[in-house]
């Protein structure tokens, strides 16, 4: 079975920035393609799991968001990274009430582990927040890494402030 390196996006991929829909805007975290490389070449599928509710608020479309993600799917391709698939969850619970694919719940994990038959208990996230962590348990991922420079507690294994404690 296939284990993933399972990623948020924002804060994680890519430097946070409020809504990020536009190419021109996009910024990779430092050290993140090593760490996905890394991964890689230890057999983990790459799958970037998203809360995208700026498409709920209507900040930006669903095709906005395709757009940017074929988009780095290709530029990640050119650094040597295959990006397997890109979850994502455009609901926000205040616009469309509860749904299963925002985290903190598991659906988008859950969808991932169906489509390529994951062995999650040694799959690995990595997240920015809380929520990331909470679904990620919840999904029965075994490793769980919280990035964050404030954090002194969480959920997840372990907590790092920079991407490159990982290589």
């Amino acid at each position: 079975m296939p284990k993933a390196l399972f990623l948020d996006r924002d804060g994680v991929v890519n430097v946070e920035k409020n809504y990020l829909h536009k190419i021109e805007e996009f910024e990779l975290m430092e050290g993140i393609i090593e760490v996905c490389r890394a991964y890689q070449d230890q057999g983990y599928l790459i799958i970037i799991i998203t809360n995208q509710s700026g498409i709920s608020r209507g900040y930006y479309t669903e095709e906005d968001f395709a757009h940017l993600s074929e988009w780095m799917v290709e530029h990640f391709k050119t650094l040597g990274v295959t990006i397997t698939h890109i979850y994502h969850c455009p609901h926000h619970e205040s616009i469309d009430g509860v749904c299963e694919c925002r985290k903190p719940e598991p659906g988008m994990f859950l969808e991932a582990q169906r489509a390529y038959d994951l062995d999650m208990e040694h799959s690995v996230m990595i997240g920015d927040n809380e929520r990331d962590i909470e679904a990620s348990l919840k999904a029965g991922v075994g490793r769980n890494v919280l990035l964050s420079m404030e954090a002194t507690h969480s959920k997840a294994d372990h907590i790092i402030h920079s991407l490159r404690e990982l290589l």
